[in-house]
C-alpha cells in the first residue's frame, strides 16, 4: 500500500484501515485482540517515506529488543543443556535481517505497509524494510500491554522451528564460512567464486548465478536474487558435496 507525503488516514478511511490491521493480527493467530493498540500498530506499519514524523522507527527500536529477549528466553527454555556459545550463534541468525524479513514475508506484512511509491520500487532495500517492519510490529504489540502476551503466542513457534533448523545445520546457515573452514582444514586453500547476472531483473529470484572452484576444480553453482545469495547457494551445494563424499 502506498501513501504520499506525510498524509495520514482520513476519517472515512480509518474503519477500512482498522479492518486491514485486524486481518494482519488474524494472520498472526491472535484471536483475542481486545488489548491491541490499533494506533500503535498503524504506526508500526507506516514507512518513513509516508511520514517523516509519524513512522515505525521508534517502534522498530523497541521491537529489536523484544525479538532478542524472546529468542533468548526461548532458546534457554527449549535447549537448557546447550552451551551459551550455541545460544549466541543461533540467536544471531534468528534476529538477523534475513530471517526477520522471511518471517515478515510469510505473514504478508508488506501489503499492509504504508509507504511512498518511490520506496516501494526500491527492491534493493526490501529485505531491510521487511525486517524493520517486523520489529516495529513486535514493538507495537509489546507496548500495547507492556508484556509478551500478544507476542509469544505466535512468535515462539516460528522462532522454535527456525532454531531447530539451525541446530540441525552444521554450517549454521552460513555456507560460505563453512566451506572456507573446510577447504582450509583439508587443502590449506580458499575457494573462489565467479558471479554472473543471468536473470531477468530485480524481481527474478534467480537473478545471479555463482560458480565456486577449489583450486582448478569446479565444485558447484548456485542461483539467488542477490550476488551474496547466489554465492551462499553455490557454497551450500559445494559444502554438501564435499562433506558427504
Amino acid at each position: 500500500m502506498t501513501a504520499t507525503g506525510s498524509s495520514r488516514l482520513i476519517l472515512e478511511g480509518e474503519s477500512r484501515r482498522t479492518r486491514e490491521l485486524k486481518q494482519l493480527v488474524e494472520r498472526l493467530g491472535l484471536t483475542d485482540t481486545t488489548d491491541v493498540d490499533w494506533k500503535l500498530l498503524d504506526l508500526a506499519l507506516t514507512h518513513p517515506s509516508a511520514s517523516s514524523t509519524e513512522n515505525y522507527q521508534q517502534l522498530e527500536f523497541v521491537g529489536d529488543a523484544v525479538v532478542r529477549l524472546v529468542a533468548s528466553e526461548l532458546l534457554l527454555e527449549t535447549y537448557p543443556q546447550a552451551p551459551v556459545g550455541d545460544f549466541a550463534a543461533i540467536r544471531s541468525i534468528l534476529v538477523s535481517d534475513r530471517v526477520l524479513a522471511e518471517f515478515a514475508e510469510s505473514y504478508g506484512m508488506e501489503r499492509f505497509l504504508l509507504m511512498a511509491g518511490s520506496a516501494a520500487k526500491n527492491k534493493a532495500g526490501a529485505r531491510s524494510r521487511l525486517a524493520d517492519t517486523f520489529e516495529a510490529v513486535l514493538g507495537a504489540l509489546y507496548l500495547s500491554t507492556h508484556s509478551m502476551s500478544l507476542v509469544r503466542p505466535w512468535l515462539d513457534p516460528i522462532l522454535k522451528e527456525k532454531a531447530d533448523q539451525i541446530r540441525q545445520d552444521p554450517a549454521r546457515q552460513n555456507y560460505k564460512d563453512a566451506l572456507q573452514e573446510w577447504t582450509q582444514a583439508h587443502y590449506k586453500v580458499l575457494p573462489h567464486y565467479q558471479v554472473e547476472e543471468t536473470g531477468k531483473g530485480y524481481d527474478d529470484p534467480e537473478r545471479f548465478t555463482a560458480y565456486v572452484w577449489l583450486k582448478e576444480r569446479f565444485l558447484s553453482k548456485g542461483k539467488g536474487r542477490s550476488k551474496k545469495a547466489a554465492q551462499q547457494a553455490a557454497a551450500q551445494a559445494a559444502y554438501r558435496k564435499l562433506t558427504e563424499s
